[in-house]
């Protein structure tokens, strides 16, 4: 199953590669990656998503490694706007002009390609002119270097600002049974403007797989200590409260998460990450089944209790 959007065909799962590299998901080896890639692609996902700040360049180029001779079947996105801290850790939100025209040029050289296939805003930069970026990424489209336009956690009022000055197509956010901010707003401004939402995040940082019994402890370098906010105290228990109902419908929960996203109106594509062709086929086997109304309709009655 897949959707076309301005000409790009989004496969129903989207390759997720935040993990590959290796420095924010715990250990990731770069030969099961390039494996991971080619898995992929021979089992149909037509999209891999990236980012330059992912394992700071790290991603782009095992990615780019993957793609020797198979870049004409995938479409390619990656991102602008978040570079790493010069002066500590973390990152530093940036849009200006100059800085978009740094970054795809370093995009392109470590992906190995002369196009990205969707180039995305990768967070609004509080100090953005939305008509001087998206002018920026127009001429890159009229350049022949991207070839659409995506913005990622734009709230509702930042993507129409963007539309006035650009052919935006998708918003990328952060969407699982535990994450519904999407719905309030920009859930009916992609189906008003025939958008299409890339879902990140549908197993919340894998605490929807239901492979955590317990409290886990990653470390202080994991993302998952601090991007999601599920694995501890109270929020952790509540989480396993509803795992335990949902496990009921007599789905797998990596399955029943990752369906629940792809069911859900306006979303494209749902991004999912995995270290392991085995994760990977674990992944894909959602694909093969989707949850009727009557479940749907049981897992928000659990989800909103």
């Amino acid at each position: 199953m897949s959707l076309s959007i301005s000409d790009l065909n989004f496969s129903s799962i989207t390759l997720g590669t935040w993990v590959f590299g290796g420095t924010s998901w715990g250990g990731a080896d770069d030969t099961e990656c390039v494996r991971v890639i080619h898995a992929a692609i021979d089992q149909g996902v037509s999209c891999i998503d990236t980012a330059p700040i992912y394992s700071h360049g790290e991603s782009e180029r095992i990615i780019g490694k993957a793609l020797a001779g198979k870049r004409d079947k995938i479409v390619l996105a990656t991102k602008c706007g978040l570079i790493r801290n010069p002066d500590g850790p973390g990152v530093v939100h940036n849009l200006n002009r100059s800085e978009i025209l740094n970054q795809v040029e370093g995009s392109l050289r470590r992906l190995k390609t002369d196009y990205i296939d969707l180039y995305q805003c990768h967070a609004p930069d509080p100090d953005m002119n939305s008509e001087e970026v998206m002018q920026t990424l127009n001429q890159l489209k009229d350049e022949g270097k991207i070839r659409a336009i995506g913005v990622s956690n734009f709230s509702p009022k930042q993507v129409e600002e963007c539309l006035r000055y650009a052919d935006v197509i998708t918003c990328q956010d952060q969407y699982s049974l535990l994450d519904r901010r999407v719905e309030e707003g920009i859930t009916d401004l992609v189906r008003q403007k025939n958008m299409g939402i890339l879902a990140y995040g549908p197993l919340a940082g894998g605490v929807l797989t239901g492979k955590y019994k317990d409290e886990p402890d990653f470390g202080g370098a994991d993302c998952r200590t601090f991007f999601y906010q599920y694995y501890k105290g109270d929020a952790f228990q509540k989480v396993r409260q509803i795992l335990d109902e949902l496990e009921g419908l007599g789905h797998p929960l990596c399955e029943l998460a990752i369906n629940w996203v792809r069911q859900q109106k306006g979303v494209a594509s749902v991004i999912v990450g995995c270290r392991t062709v085995e994760q990977l086929e674990k992944n894909l086997v959602a694909l093969r089944w989707e949850l009727s109304t009557q479940e749907l309709e049981k897992i928000d009655e659990i989800i909103n209790k």
